[in-house]
C-alpha cells in the first residue's frame, strides 16, 4: 500500500461577532505569523466565501505589541459583512477554510504552492503506481489518498485504508523539512536538501525490512537519498499504519520541503521524480518469498 495524505492545514469558523467579523480556530499546526494579511477561502453553505485576515495596523500598536509575536486570538477574518446576520447568511460556526493561493513555477525545476504537504505525496504515490503498472512485478500494489493526518496521528484515513486493504507492506510518502536554508542546524535536524533526493526514515516504527529494501534499491539504481532518524513517533501516517490489523511492515519516503505549513511551500520536481522511481523499483523488488519479519 502506497499512502499520501491529501488533507491540508486550514481554519475553522469559531465565532462571528455582531459586526460580522469572523474569528477562526486552527485546523492543524499553524504559525499565526504566517496567517497575518492572508486571503482565506471558506467553504460556506452556499459555496466559497472569501475573506482577508485582519490584525491591528502597526500604526495603532503599542511598542510592546509590535515586539511580541502574533497569537491566534489577535486575528480575525473580514468577509465584507456589515452585520452578524449578513455574515451568518454566508458562513456558520464549523465551516472550514484554507489559504487562497495558487501554484507557481520557480526556476531550477521547482514549484511553490500551499498544500504541498501533502498533496505532493499523493501525486508521488500515484506516479509510482503508474510507473509500476507499466512494468509490473509480482506484488499487488494499491495507492491511497488519505485524510486527517494534519489533525493528529490517531489513524484517520490511513488507519482505515490499512485495515480494509490489509497490506503486508506500506510505504508512506510525506514531506520533510529541507535543512538547506538560513537559520536551521543540521546537527539538530539532520540532513535533507532540495534536489538532494528523497529522505528515508530509519528507527522507531519503521520496518527494518522495508527500510533496507528502499536503501538497497536507491543504491542499486543510483538514486540520491539522505537519511532521517526517528527515535519515537514519525508524525506521519506511518504511526497509524504500522499497527493496523496484525501489523504492517512500513517505511517512509519523504520529499524535502522548504517553508512547511505556509502558503508558499517549495519542492523540487527532480526530487518528486526520484521518489516515484524509487518506490516503483522497490515494489518490483518484492516477491512471494519476501520475508517482512526482521530476523
Amino acid at each position: 500500500m502506497l499512502d499520501g495524505h491529501i488533507d491540508e492545514i486550514g481554519l475553522i469558523v469559531q465565532y462571528i461577532d455582531d459586526d460580522g467579523f469572523v474569528y477562526p480556530a486552527p485546523i492543524g499546526g499553524w504559525d499565526p505569523q504566517v496567517l497575518v494579511g492572508q486571503r482565506i477561502r471558506f467553504l460556506g453553505r452556499g459555496g466559497d466565501v472569501l475573506g482577508v485576515v485582519g490584525k491591528k495596523p502597526i500604526h495603532l500598536m503599542k511598542t510592546t505589541d509590535r515586539e511580541g509575536a502574533t497569537k491566534m486570538t489577535d486575528i480575525w477574518v473580514d468577509i465584507g459583512a456589515a452585520s452578524r446576520a449578513e455574515a451568518e447568511g454566508r458562513l456558520s460556526v464549523g465551516d472550514p477554510g484554507v489559504i487562497d493561493s495558487k501554484t507557481i513555477d520557480f526556476p531550477n525545476n521547482r514549484i511553490v504552492s500551499r498544500s504541498i504537504d501533502d498533496r505532493i505525496g499523493a501525486f508521488v504515490v500515484l506516479e509510482a503506481l503508474r510507473r509500476y503498472a507499466a512494468k509490473p512485478g509480482a506484488a499487488k500494489v494499491v495507492a491511497v489518498a488519505t485524510t486527517q493526518e494534519e489533525i493528529g496521528y490517531r489513524g484517520g484515513g490511513a488507519g482505515v485504508c490499512a485495515t480494509c486493504i490489509g497490506p503486508q507492506m506500506a510505504i508512506v510518502v510525506d514531506v520533510t523539512f529541507a535543512i538547506d536554508h538560513p537559520g536551521v542546524e543540521k546537527k539538530e535536524y539532520g540532513e535533507a536538501a532540495i534536489d538532494g533526493g528523497p529522505v528515508l526514515t530509519r528507527g522507531s516504527v519503521i520496518s527494518p525490512v522495508v527500510f533496507n529494501l528502499l536503501r538497497k534499491t536507491a543504491e542499486e539504481r543510483k538514486i540520491p537519498f539522505s537519511l532521517h532518524a526517528a527515535g519515537r513517533e514519525t508524525s506521519t501516517d506511518a504511526d497509524a499504519i504500522h499497527i493496523a490489523r496484525e501489523g504492517v511492515a512500513t517505511g517512509i519516503v519523504a520529499v524535502p520541503n522548504r517553508y512547511m505549513h505556509s502558503p508558499n511551500e517549495l519542492v523540487s520536481i527532480q526530487d518528486l521524480d526520484h521518489a516515484a522511481e524509487l518506490i516503483a523499483e522497490a515494489c518490483r523488488a518484492v516477491t512471494a518469498k519476501t520475508d517482512f519479519t526482521a530476523r
